[in-house]
């Protein structure tokens, strides 16, 4: 078992976000959230670079995600829990008409400031070894809201949805949401691009972040419910809304997941 990341670890070897959310409602969540941001402790959850594994994926394999529909079109993609907008910064570089949502409006101050000063002058971490500059560069916006209200992004539908951090960081009784949320914003055939992390920690084991081997697979093809050590979970699985498309171990990813994480891309059925 891999011990995890000396980031996520008191001295005494607690994580500090599993006893930041310990003590507080599930219902109480988005507020813990926004307080570690208006304290100044986002760094518990920053990478200070966007995703590796993502950037290597536009880069390798555009036959699988590019920035551009076959009839031309520009593609919409939304980043949820995008914290400081790294990586929605880097998929505007890379053609994308970029949008973060974050529940903070500190953090989305924080990330729209990264943005424009990033933008003009991007730091080389945006790009991987098969940089070509193809495309021209996509927009950047930022939303602050709830992701499962469905009025926060008033109605649209995105083509690819990116989520990196974002379904640890929430609740496992919440994960069927995730699911039906995730689905209800993509058009159909629209992909969801996940690198799933954690996947070294036991699945009885407290978060955030919570532990997630196997997941993905159970909430978004086999319709589970995601709480994969549920006595009843084989009598709660109907039929997922998305077909895994992609499953591989990427080449890089951050040092916190490297060895572990695994990247996969779902479509919307």
């Amino acid at each position: 078992m891999t011990t995890p990341p000396e980031w996520l670890q008191t001295p005494e070897g607690r994580s500090r976000l599993i006893k930041h959310f310990e003590q507080s409602r599930i219902e109480d969540h988005n507020d813990a959230w926004n307080n570690l941001w208006e304290t100044g402790n986002s760094d518990m959850w920053d990478r200070g670079m966007p995703s590796p594994a993502l950037i290597d994926l536009l880069e390798q394999r555009e036959d699988i995600l590019s920035p551009i529909t076959a009839n031309g079109q520009r593609r919409k993609i939304l980043v949820p829990g995008c914290g400081k907008g790294y990586d929605v910064v880097m998929l505007a570089l890379h053609g994308f008409d970029a949008v973060g949502l974050e529940i903070s409006s500190k953090g989305v101050s924080t990330a729209e400031e990264y943005a424009h000063k990033e933008l003009p002058t991007p730091q080389t971490y945006n790009f991987g070894s098969a940089w070509a500059n193809k495309f021209e560069r996509g927009s950047v916006s930022f939303i602050q809201g709830d992701f499962f209200q469905s009025d926060c992004t008033e109605g649209e539908k995105f083509d690819v949805i990116y989520d990196y951090t974002f379904l640890c960081a929430i609740h496992p009784e919440m994960r069927s949401q995730w699911a039906s949320r995730m689905a209800d914003l993509l058009f159909a055939g629209g992909l969801l691009v996940c690198l799933e992390f954690p996947l070294f920690k036991e699945l009885s084991h407290p978060g955030p972040p919570w532990p997630l081997q196997g997941v993905h697979w159970n909430l978004l093809a086999q319709g589970g419910d995601g709480i994969l050590h549920h006595p009843k979970l084989a009598q709660q699985m109907g039929t997922g809304s998305f077909e895994r498309k992609w499953y591989i171990k990427p080449e890089r990813s951050y040092e916190s997941g490297k060895g572990t994480d695994m990247l996969s891309i779902y479509a919307r059925n």
